[in-house]
């Protein structure tokens, strides 16, 4: 194993997205900062017997964009999404893998449930046809690894190869553990983030059975409404994003676009609730204070908090631990849910929402919350309502929590050559 003693820098040179705002980063991006909604009802299934009726599905994907029409049906939905996103990072950063350098390029490329819709349909297959009619793919069509398996073969890359599954916080996990690998010298380049599509019959019926989805189904483009007293769950959605993260030396050999620098991360556990976060929000306070001092970076350098935000209680209580980490200089920084547009992702969203933060850099704009009509009183903080806004920021947090009480924080910063 190659350790080098001083950690690396690791910078973002390409960005990939599937979204139910768009495929691609360009028109996702777009449409957020328009503060559009890409929640509609659900068509994936009839889902008129369902509680919840409503999900932010991704429209108009065509895998045979991105896939041989004989292999489409060896994947299942998630590593579709996956392998688009890839793609266009991949193409966006101009990365070509070489025998010269394929041993030093990774995937890293995880998902919160994987290919449940998959299981379902061959579950079916299985009883009303007999174990003969199940496809001998369904096994590698399905399982969570093989979305990154996936990515590799088709790029040729035979670096670190792995996953994170952390149910929510699957993106950041993904994104933070490619992130040591390059600093630590094991990988030059890591294809890195999280995917998911599990809008399916028993998907939704076991969140709704939880309580956990809006019911909002009349007015689905007001149902995802982080921070808003009236939020009453959030909105299952689908998509993918993913980052190539490159050391910075080889990527200015390279002489590619530079669109900002992964700079601290950290991982807590609540080891309080299946669930549920602690009311005092202290893992989420220890995960965005180690990650702080893994970045080295002052709070006062914190301009901007893509806040997990998920238009359920849990919103409460991210804002009071943004309030302990911060103080007062939490009145001071813009915080926004990009989930109030494009829902929830589960594994996918701290993919997606890393890009946003890193876009939010970039082009110093913020993506807005939009539905904040009647804002929780105990959600006292600025969360850029309703329009997007226009900010030069030093450094942005990207949080993600999950069940089993997984927390992982994500600092980015404005990229300097020195």
């Amino acid at each position: 194993m190659m350790v080098n003693q001083q950690k690396r820098r690791v910078v973002i040179t390409g960005l990939g997205a599937v979204t139910p705002l768009g495929i691609g980063v360009q028109p996702t991006w777009n449409n957020i900062c328009e503060g559009q909604s890409g929640i509609g009802p659900i068509t994936r299934f009839d889902a008129s017997d369902y509680p919840v009726q409503i999900a932010g599905e991704v429209k108009d994907f065509n895998p045979g964009d991105y896939i041989d029409k004989k292999d489409i049906k060896k994947v299942d939905t998630f590593i579709q999404y996956a392998i688009a996103a890839s793609q266009e990072a991949v193409d966006d950063a101009g990365l070509k893998v070489t025998d010269d350098n394929a041993d030093r390029v990774g995937v890293y490329v995880g998902a919160g449930i994987g290919g449940l819709p998959g299981i379902e349909h061959f579950h079916t297959v299985l009883k009303e046809k007999g174990p003969g009619r199940v496809s001998p793919f369904f096994i590698p069509m399905v399982i969570i690894n093989l979305a990154s398996g996936n990515i590799a073969i088709r790029l040729g890359a035979k670096g670190p190869n792995s996953c994170a599954v952390t149910a929510c916080a699957t993106g950041n996990h993904c994104i933070g553990d490619a992130f040591r690998l390059i600093q630590y010298g094991e990988a030059d380049v890591m294809i890195a983030g999280g995917t998911e599509s599990t809008i399916s019959p028993l998907c939704v019926a076991g969140f709704g059975a939880a309580k956990a989805l809006s019911r909002r189904n009349d007015d689905p483009q007001r149902a995802s409404r982080p921070f808003d007293q009236d939020r009453d769950g959030f909105v299952i959605s689908e998509g993918a994003g993913v980052l190539v993260l490159e050391e910075l030396e080889h990527a200015q050999q390279r002489g590619v676009r530079i669109y900002g620098e992964v700079a601290g991360y950290a991982m807590t556990s609540d080891a309080f609730h299946i669930t549920a976060p602690p009311e005092n929000g202290e893992g989420a306070v220890k995960c965005m204070t180690k990650a702080l001092q893994d970045a080295g970076i002052a709070k006062e350098d914190v301009g901007y908090i893509n806040a997990h935000g998920t238009s359920t209680f849990a919103d409460q209580v991210e804002t009071q631990a943004i309030k302990q980490v911060f103080g007062e200089q939490a009145y001071k920084i813009p915080v926004s849910s990009t989930k109030s547009m494009v829902g929830h992702m589960l594994g996918a969203a701290g993919g997606v929402e890393a890009v946003f933060s890193v876009l939010a850099g970039y082009h110093g704009i913020l993506p807005p919350t939009i539905n904040i009509e009647n804002q929780d009183p105990l959600c006292d903080l600025d969360y850029v309502r309703g329009q997007s806004r226009k900010s030069t920021i030093k450094a942005a947090i990207s949080n993600a929590f999950g069940f089993g009480g997984v927390n992982a924080c994500l600092v980015f910063k404005q990229y300097q050559s020195s």
